[in-house]
């Protein structure tokens, strides 16, 4: 008998491999590209805030008995610039040049903060311990040489003297408490009697254009006017008199504040720094303009990250200046976060008794399936709609309404609408509708996830239906709840075009919620991170500076909505193990 000794013929390549390389190439390249682009713009964002080394830099002259050029820069930039041949000289040709971008600050001084120089053009370079980068309230950085520290007992004190920075230490952390302290009384006292102020104004106003008082030969005569704004009143006289005598109490209160005020200003700006820049003439800059100060070649890796985290608090904590591209972003994250959480707060309702009233008790038909089909195309409407909509109808037809019926008053004295404005209500009204979808379809989803046997269980056991649904099914699907609220939080907290219609402002002053009651003011504009990176990124005049800024703002925008992200996958969790019943 023959055998066989043939090989057997090879396996075939099971069905569908191909696809699932190409599927899992797929992932792997979104996967590279996502976190590729947050490594960019954490880093970016972080370097921010590291101290740079400041380098004294002399520029050969342009032309022949020209003086050399001494800068004090920090390099940000070392590229290559290609320059093309000159068709008027035959003998040009093409060349690359490298070139630096230098940070040299003091804008008062070069006309800009940023310049280019060619690295053949640098004739020296240094890294002297002594300089000083000023951090200051107006006109940006300034990367000086300092030379003295004048006081205000007119003493001075060099700056080659062993005493010198902890005598400008000293001097700059009293100007600080300085302004910390004029900041709490125009914040916290003035502020207040302002807003009492124009209140008892209002009253006045509304009682002088609702009566004519007149006193004549000792005694008073009232006359409602033709179109009274108050009516019924028993002694408008009597109150007109009380309310003056009131606004002279806070006049007073007002008067004696700006007393204390002028008092701690009288006390800035008595102490001086003298310095130089690479010119080598002698400057001199009040303390009270300067925000922080420090010497970063004289720093160690420690002292640096002592530098970095102090610079990220309060890039974090303090308001912004210099049209917002210097000092902090405080307002752009607490308004942010308050809009967040209030649009949270209005759409989860809705989107929760729409979805419930669709599965549980609307009648499946052709009806129903339009409607769900209508709520799928909402999804996709641009968001820019969603704002024209909001200021037509929440802003203009809803506030107008409020201010109609309980703001009357303010409207007809001085024609000053309240509600009937952009305002972070009506902001996260608009971005409520607008993830309102989203809402409904993971609740939808979620409840169609409920196991049939639990339905049929409590009804079997004399549930009515909505006891079965308040008590079995929501509970179940709290889970698929929480997941389209995560869906919403992130659309909703990233979205600029709405808001730039319906509340958000380039610099609020106030902010949604403070120490004035009622304490939640939801008519008044605010700030959005969001926002803050369109207008520092796109309307700043220096777009060198604003760089910084804007990769620094996106970080703190992305972890904002993370952090709010994680916080609800949390509490889905919890309510998931709690519920383990449900299938979602």
């Amino acid at each position: 008998m023959k055998q066989d000794f043939s090989l057997p013929p090879a396996p075939k390549r099971p069905l569908g491999e191909a696809n699932i390389w190409i599927i899992s190439t797929g992932l792997s390249l979104g996967l590279i590209m996502i976190f590729g682009l947050l490594g960019i713009i954490s880093f970016k964002g972080l370097e921010a805030f590291w101290p740079k080394t400041i380098h004294e830099l002399t520029i050969a002259p342009s032309s022949e008995g020209g003086k050399p050029l001494v800068l004090y820069a920090d390099i940000t930039k070392d590229q290559t610039r290609h320059v093309p041949a000159d068709p008027a000289r035959p003998d040009s040709t093409a060349r690359t040049v490298r070139e630096y971008q230098l940070f040299t600050g003091n804008k008062e001084v070069y006309g800009q903060a940023y310049r280019y120089v060619d690295a053949h053009d640098v004739a020296a370079s240094s890294t002297p311990e002594d300089l000083l980068c000023l951090e200051r309230m107006e006109g940006g950085k300034a990367l000086v040489k300092p030379l003295a520290l004048r006081l205000s007992t007119g003493e001075s004190i060099p700056a080659a003297s062993p005493e010198f920075m902890k005598a400008f230490r000293r001097a700059l952390n009293r100007e600080t408490k300085l302004r910390e302290e004029l900041k709490a009384i125009d914040v916290r006292d003035i502020g207040s009697v302002n807003a009492k102020l124009a209140d008892a104004k209002l009253d006045i106003k509304a009682i002088e254009h609702s009566y004519d008082i007149r006193e004549e030969n000792g005694r008073r005569t009232v006359t409602p006017q033709a179109n009274p704004i108050l009516t019924g009143m028993a002694d408008p006289a009597g109150e007109l008199d009380r309310l003056r005598a009131h606004v002279e109490q806070l006049n007073a209160e007002y008067a004696r504040h700006t007393a204390n005020a002028a008092g701690l200003r009288a006390q800035q700006g008595r102490d001086a720094l003298v310095y130089a820049l690479g010119d080598g003439k002698k400057r001199e800059l009040r303390l009270d303009k300067i925000v922080y100060a420090y010497m970063p070649n004289d720093l160690g890796f420690f002292g640096k990250c002592g530098v970095f985290l102090r610079n990220l608090y309060h890039f974090i904590a303090d308001d912004p200046r210099e049209a917002n591209t210097e000092g902090g972003v405080f307002p752009a994250i607490f308004g942010t976060f308050i809009m967040t959480l209030l649009m949270s707060a209005l759409v989860t309702p809705a989107g929760v008794i729409g979805a419930i009233y669709l599965r549980e008790y609307a009648k499946q038909g052709p009806l129903v399936q339009s409607v769900r089909i209508c709520v799928n195309n909402l999804a996709g409407v641009p968001s820019i709609v969603f704002g024209v909509f909001g200021l037509g109808f929440f802003v203009y037809c809803l506030g107008g309404t409020i201010d109609e019926l309980f703001y009357w008053k303010k409207l007809a004295v001085d024609n000053t609408p309240t509600f009937g404005t952009s305002g972070i209500l009506w902001a996260s009204l608009t971005l409520a509708l607008m993830t309102l979808p989203v809402v409904i379809v993971s609740t939808e989803e979620a409840l169609s996830a409920v196991p049939r046997g639990l339905r049929e269980a409590a009804l079997a056991c004399g549930a009515s239906k909505w006891q079965m649904v308040k008590r079995i099914i929501l509970p179940s699907a709290l889970p698929g709840v929480m997941t389209g609220l995560i869906l919403a939080m992130a659309r909703g907290a990233g979205e600029v075009a709405p808001l730039m219609v319906t509340g958000v402002v380039k610099l609020a002053p106030s902010l949604p919620i403070d120490g004035e009651g009622p304490f939640i003011h939801l008519e008044r504009k605010f700030m959005h991170l969001g926002f803050h990176i369109y207008d520092v990124g796109f309307q700043s005049p220096d777009s060198d500076a604003a760089q910084p800024m804007v990769f620094a703002t996106t970080l703190l925008l992305i972890l904002l909505v993370v952090v709010m992200n994680l916080t609800a996958i949390l509490i889905r969790s919890r309510l998931r193990k709690k519920y383990a019943a449900s299938s979602f």
